[in-house]
C-alpha cells in the first residue's frame, strides 16, 4: 500500500479536492492507495513512512520524499501532467 500525504497552505478545502482527485486517480489505476490531507506545516509531524507528498502549496523543506505539485486539481491547469507525476512517482 502507498502512503499518499497532500498537503495545502492553510485552507483545508484545497486538500480535500485535491486529495479527492488522488483518490479517483489511484482507483482508476489500480493502486492500492491510503490518502491522507494535511497543512503545510503539519508535514513533519505526518511524513514518516508516506511514499509521496502532493502539495497544493510550495514545499520548501527537503523530506526525503517525493513532492510533486497538487494545484492543478485545484485550477485545472495540467491537471494531465499532476496525474503522470504521481503516476510516475508512485510507480519508482
Amino acid at each position: 500500500m502507498k502512503n499518499i500525504l497532500v498537503a495545502c497552505g492553510g485552507a483545508v478545502v484545497t486538500a480535500q479536492v485535491a486529495a479527492d482527485a488522488v483518490r479517483t486517480l489511484c482507483q482508476k489505476h489500480g493502486i492500492d492507495a491510503r490518502v491522507h490531507q494535511c497543512r503545510i506545516n503539519q508535514l513533519p509531524d505526518h511524513v514518516e513512512g508516506a511514499d509521496l507528498i502532493v502539495a497544493t502549496t510550495r514545499v520548501d523543506a527537503d523530506y526525503g520524499v517525493p513532492v510533486v505539485p497538487g494545484i492543478a486539481f485545484i485550477s485545472g491547469v495540467d491537471r494531465e501532467g499532476a496525474e503522470r507525476a504521481i503516476l510516475e512517482a508512485l510507480q519508482s
